[in-house]
């Protein structure tokens, strides 16, 4: 599959550290949720899925980060991931979060299909 670009939502609409701009993707045959975060002025993706336990890591809707700002957090099993590259670096994990390539240009973001993730059909 070539990769394709998806307008996901207004440069304006993810704040620094704050909400997060949240999508859906086909991944390993499943849909599955995904998010996009701003963190030190960059827009970052990445699936709704630990990687201790194959579930959702916000507890309320699209936030992930924890109360510093600099961190993502799983809310259930309080493993903490770097928001620029998913890399797990505190409690319980098996690897990093599954990264989603994201551009900024014009004032949109988008987000690129691959090989294993593929935009929804509606």
């Amino acid at each position: 599959m070539s990769d394709e670009c998806i307008p996901l939502c207004n440069a304006g609409d993810l704040v620094e550290g704050g909400r997060a701009v949240p999508f859906d993707v086909v991944h390993a045959g499943q849909t599955c949720r995904a998010f996009a975060v701003r963190f030190e002025g960059v827009a970052h993706a990445y699936l709704n899925r630990c990687s201790h336990v194959a579930m959702e890591l916000d507890f309320q809707p699209d936030r992930f980060f924890d109360d510093s700002g600099q961190w993502l957090l799983c809310a259930t099993h309080g493993a903490v991931y770097k928001p620029n590259t998913g890399e797990c670096v505190g409690g319980p994990c098996r690897g990093g979060l599954v990264k989603i390539a994201l551009s900024e240009r014009d004032g949109v973001v988008r987000w690129h299909t691959a090989w294993n993730l593929q935009p929804l059909a509606f």
